[in-house]
């Protein structure tokens, strides 16, 4: 219930499961203690804040050593157009989701930063052309 409306009072998450506040409180303080819960935030509309294109980037490194993965993990980090990186399994090794204002700009973010990313082989990218069903934490 905290997923779909972290702004919801104890009084009202407990009326919801059927405890009284103390219990519900008390149970609410250990999944934040326990890391069941890990924080709040403000779920913003990234297309109101100028964001309006996403692409997913595979990529595809020269080696998996683990040399190249302590280099490539904290760089793509440092780049903050890329909303989401994954480690995978498959024909690639990490698939990216790149958040921008245009194409004319990630155009820009791929070839200046993602692209010389340490042990960056190659890339290829999907664009992506609506968002059919998309969990940001937002009530649905």
């Amino acid at each position: 219930m905290l997923s779909q409306d972290g702004r919801m009072t104890i009084t009202e998450l407990a009326s919801r499961v059927g405890l009284s506040n103390t219990p519900c409180h008390v149970r609410f303080r250990r999944l934040v203690r326990d890391g069941f819960i890990q924080g709040f935030r403000a779920v913003v509309d990234p297309s109101r804040m100028g964001l309006h294109h996403v692409a997913f980037t595979e990529v595809k490194l020269s080696t998996t050593s683990d040399e190249a993965l302590k280099a490539f993990n904290p760089a793509v980090r440092s780049i903050p157009e890329i909303e989401a990186c994954h480690m995978t399994a498959g024909r690639f090794d990490y698939l990216l989701k790149v958040r921008t204002e245009d194409i004319a700009r990630y155009r820009l973010v791929l070839g200046e930063r993602i692209s010389s990313l340490p042990h960056v082989a190659d890339t290829s990218t999907s664009v992506v052309l609506e968002v059919v069903k998309e969990n940001r934490g937002a009530p649905s």
